[in-house]
């Protein structure tokens, strides 16, 4: 059987955007003269990611993240100047890793990561001054440097959604005093803090939506007016990479105080123009490297690790703000095919820049190919000291946001991952979401929902992704006749009882993209994932302190054996067009579907369940130039040798890859 439409035409319904007009009453959403959110992120430690993405956090804690207070010098508590007021080091380092450190310990419920990051917090708490400062006191031109403090501010948001430690709120109202206090040719001056003061306005608007102090928005507007201008319709304060990709949303972030849509229209349009100038590139960043340059838009221009989990926590507070799909999308994109290719498949080692087009990952500084100078390319622990320590949060704010609460008291499943999530919903009801699925490599979703009594009565969201056809839901068996459109949401409003079961598809099928900024060159996707020419690759071991950028620093008894560099080299050819069929342009495409992986990571050569078998034909002049990169795409007519078979894999399991082709017509 299945539901009538117009039996069901009340309860379930298609959306662009959920519903705003109620306001939740079990989670603090934005108070009046705010905006409401569209979505409301649960508190921490609500869900349980499992399947590849658990995996994936086990990972984590067991590598980099998890152990880097025992390799980074600027992580030493002794002389610390978070633990220590006469301390010398550890300024920005320290809540840049801590940030994800601490959503990670509370995610995975992890006892000895808890504890360690309690230490952590309880020196920045005891920290506050008589005035409302707290923390180090970093001065630059005599003027309060506070960019730091903007991310351990993130910080004690995370650990008060676990704790719920009065402690924050009192540590962060004297603080935002202090700020209000500060004459404005003293606030937010220096480079790092004037672009980025939309971070310290989020966590004005976390304060004011837990206490109501109206001084709170008196300083929203002086932080707006001190920030930097992302507004202008051309031209941005500066083509940082991290900077563009964290700092876009200022403007959307503070239109939830001054209702002018107009701020909303300029974060849209910072991240549609970075991305027509320097990301006609797959993977859902741009080609900056660390800063974007006039000429340098090939697909081999690369972005920093920093610049991918802060895209990623733009797109995700994005979403919240708007509703709108389209940044959930985006998220997906940067997370399943250009962020985990920036670490090693064991999240032992990272990389400072990663490229689409990417054949060398090595130790030699590639200046100017590459903006800035050192070895930029290594896979190393040791190094990138900005993403060495702010990598941590990518994956754990994500899985912070698989399943979201709507003002309407329901859940949204907003990424899709397996997990389980427990949460409040109409009524003060306490349900339990599981979710199980291999999406984003299989289209199918399982969700069984448990609670102590039945007919609990609220609305279930389904983010419908874009790129899908003849997407089905069925409730315990029975198909929903309403067809879900792509792009939007499924709400369903029912009376849900114990043991209710939701069965999601979502078929993906083969397309292609052309980037007609970069040569026509096209790019191969299935559903959100996007696809590589299989490289071998050939790992070389390191001494991780002999590879490592001039500025990087580690503690007297980290051991490189235990913590290696590695550099990556091309064992196979690399330089292939697509053979292409001018009447039907997916013909010589063949999607081969492989086991499941026993360790559950799919991010590797030997974990992909997926590829695609196609034809390529060599461009023998297109070789490494002369700054040891992977040269520019090659120009339209050059001379390529015969056809042969290739093989296709995700992009995120591929450290090395082609992911923008050169084409060949027939």
């Amino acid at each position: 059987m299945s539901f009538d439409i117009e039996d069901t035409e009340q309860m379930i319904s298609i959306l662009e955007r959920p519903e705003i007009a109620v306001v939740n009453s079990e989670y603090v959403n934005n108070r009046a003269p705010l905006l409401p959110m569209h979505f409301i992120k649960l508190p921490v430690g609500s869900i349980m990611p499992e399947g590849w993405l658990g995996r994936y956090l086990e990972l984590q804690k067991n590598g980099l993240t998890g152990h880097l207070g025992e390799i980074s010098a600027w992580l030493e508590k002794e002389n610390n100047a978070w633990i220590n007021k006469e301390g010398d080091h550890g300024w920005e380092e320290v809540p840049y890793w801590l940030k994800g450190y601490c959503s990670l310990a509370y995610t995975l419920n992890d006892e000895k990561m808890i504890k360690e990051a309690s230490v952590w917090m309880e020196a920045v708490l005891n920290s506050s001054r008589e005035d409302g400062f707290f923390g180090p006191e970093n001065k630059e031109n005599g003027k309060p440097e506070l960019w730091a403090h903007m991310i351990m501010l993130r910080c004690l948001q995370t650990y008060y959604e676990y704790t719920k430690d009065e402690r924050v709120i009192s540590l962060m109202t004297c603080y935002f005093k202090w700020q209000l206090s500060l004459p404005d040719e003293l606030f937010l001056d220096g480079y790092w803090e004037n672009s980025r003061g939309g971070d310290n306005l989020l966590s004005v608007f976390w304060l004011y939506n837990h206490t109501g102090d109206n001084f709170l928005l008196e300083l929203a507007e002086k932080i707006h007016r001190n920030t930097a201008d992302w507004t202008n319709p051309s031209r941005l304060p500066n083509w940082h990479n991290v900077n563009v990709a964290q700092c876009f949303r200022e403007p959307a972030t503070y239109y939830l105080l001054n209702k002018d849509s107009s701020m909303l229209a300029s974060s849209y349009n910072v991240h549609s123009l970075v991305r027509r100038i320097f990301g006609q590139v797959p993977g859902g960043m741009f080609g900056s490297d660390e800063n974007c340059r006039m000429g340098y838009i090939d697909p081999r221009q690369g972005v920093e690790t920093c610049g991918m989990v802060e895209q990623m926590a733009s797109d995700e507070i994005m979403l919240a703000i708007t509703g709108d799909p389209f940044w959930a999308e985006n998220c997906e994109d940067v997370a399943f095919n250009t962020f985990p290719a920036a670490v090693m498949p064991d999240f032992k080692a990272l990389r400072y820049i990663t490229a689409p087009n990417h054949v060398v990952s090595d130790s030699k500084n590639h200046h100017p190919g590459i903006d800035n100078s050192g070895p930029f390319l290594a896979m190393n622990p040791f190094s990138s000291r900005c993403c060495q320590h702010n990598h941590s949060q990518g994956w754990p704010y994500y899985s912070e946001h698989l399943v979201m609460a709507t003002p309407d008291n329901g859940a949204a499943l907003v990424f899709y991952a397996s997990n389980t999530t427990k949460m409040k919903v109409s009524g003060g009801n306490d349900i339990t979401i599981v979710e199980e699925t291999n999406y984003p490599f299989q289209e199918n979703i399982r969700v069984t929902l448990k609670m102590k009594k039945n007919n609990i009565e609220f609305p279930l969201y389904l983010r419908i992704p874009s790129w899908t056809d003849n997407a089905k839901v069925s409730i315990n068996g029975d198909d929903i006749d309403l067809k879900p459109e792509a792009g939007k949401y499924m709400r369903i409003m029912r009376k849900w009882n114990n043991g209710d079961k939701l069965e999601i598809c979502y078929p993906m099928s083969l397309s292609l993209r052309t980037w007609t900024t970069n040569k026509n060159s096209v790019s191969v996707d299935y559903g959100p994932l996007t696809f590589s020419l299989k490289i071998d690759e050939e790992y070389i071991k390191c001494d991780s302190k002999k590879t490592a950028i001039g500025d990087s620093r580690w503690q007297k008894n980290a051991n490189a054996e235990d913590w290696p560099s590695y550099e990556i080299y091309p064992k196979s050819d690399w330089n292939y067009a697509l053979v292409l069929d001018k009447e039907d342009m997916i013909k010589n495409f063949e999607v081969i579907h492989k086991k499941w992986p026993d360790d559950d990571f799919p991010f590797s050569h030997q974990g992909c369940p997926i590829e695609i078998r196609t034809i390529g034909r060599k461009i023998p002049s297109w070789k490494i130039d002369q700054y040891g990169l992977c040269h520019e795409l090659p120009d339209n007519g050059v001379n390529m040798d015969k056809k042969e078979n290739i093989t296709l894999i995700p992009m995120g399991a591929a450290r090395l890859r082609i992911s923008a082709f050169p084409c060949a017509y027939e």
